[in-house]
């Protein structure tokens, strides 16, 4: 039996080329507000998705859908609610791109301690010989850095940390077990604690009601006026009117995201104004060898879940 595998966004070709050897019809369209997406779904038996969103008025227009693999860790552009009533997969793949959000998330650090943006953009201005003694950055070394989320990516980043940088780390997790070993992490019991001991807050937590805005007023008010935060993970875990509060009176030092509340980022974010605010794309995952392993894993995924096997890395279970 053919299966059909639809593809919104594309993808790059390995991930593609694995699903034709094995015998699937692959279609890629050009998003789901297209008319070849209307035709092409209602003949979907598996979706390989991306950021784009899925609510249910979406995946109502594949009603033979069998299985969702998503091309990346997060899946809260997913309607869970629908496919698990519905009894649809739902794929992941956690082993692809840790590595690459851990890199970005190190390298954002670096970039908040030498506030590495405004010194280039001053220098493009012309001014760059001036800030040179006038704006002074800050070593890592020797400093503590904050984990948010201490699973398989904040591990990483708490690895590189310690050993490439010789940055002490504590960290939070309350989906842990207690018991829980954490190499390279001094666990601590509350996220009020990292916050008010880190000079870099790193965050590695899915968006969920429970997480959404967690970084507000409150926890922003307990970091040392020369800390920054970090955010690889989601942008509504963000306040991001509290943040810009806290950079612009000064009470935290800066901001490094990869993310923001709103996607695409809208150009008139007054966030994006400010002289201590580094940002990029929502592409921490996005290097060219994750982007091969992403489609692979999320390809895998789909043809476990078509062949009667239950995928090797689901959010859902039947």
């Amino acid at each position: 039996m053919s299966y059909k595998v639809i593809i919104p966004e594309d993808i790059t070709e390995p991930g593609k080329e694995f699903l034709r050897e094995k015998g699937y019809e692959v279609v890629v369209v050009d998003g789901t507000s297209s008319q070849e997406f209307e035709e092409q779904a209602k003949e979907a038996d598996a979706l390989l998705a991306r950021t784009a969103k899925y609510p249910r008025e979406i995946l109502e227009k594949m009603p033979k859908l069998k299985v969702i693999g998503r091309h990346g860790v997060g899946y809260d552009n997913i309607d869970m609610d629908y496919c698990n009533d519905k009894k649809i997969w739902v794929t992941i793949t956690p082993n692809a791109n840790s590595n690459a959000v851990a890199e970005h998330t190190i390298m954002l650090i670096l970039a908040c301690a030498r506030n590495l943006t405004y010194q280039n953009r001053q220098l493009l201005l012309g001014n760059g010989w001036k800030t040179r003694n006038t704006c002074k950055g800050q070593e890592v070394a020797g400093k503590t850095l904050g984990v948010i989320g201490c699973g398989r990516i904040g591990r990483q980043v708490a690895k590189k940390a310690a050993l490439g940088l010789d940055m002490k780390v504590i960290g939070y997790d309350p989906m842990l077990p207690a018991d829980a070993a954490l190499d390279y992490i001094e666990r601590v019991e509350t996220a009020e604690q990292v916050f008010a001991e880190a000079d870099f807050v790193s965050l590695h937590l899915p968006e969920t009601e429970q997480t959404r805005k967690m970084v507000n007023r409150k926890l922003l008010s307990l970091m040392k006026p020369t800390a920054s935060l970090i955010n690889c993970a989601r942008g509504g875990i963000v306040d991001e009117d509290d943040l810009y509060d806290a950079l612009e009176q000064g009470r935290i030092y800066g901001a490094g995201v990869d993310v923001m509340a709103e996607e695409p980022f809208r150009q008139d974010n007054r966030l994006l104004r400010l002289d201590h605010m580094i940002v990029t794309p929502h592409d921490a995952a996005l290097n060219v060898e994750t982007m091969d392993k992403m489609g692979m894993d999320a390809a895998l995924g789909i043809h476990e879940a078509l062949g009667g096997h239950t995928p090797s890395w689901p959010v859902n279970k039947f």
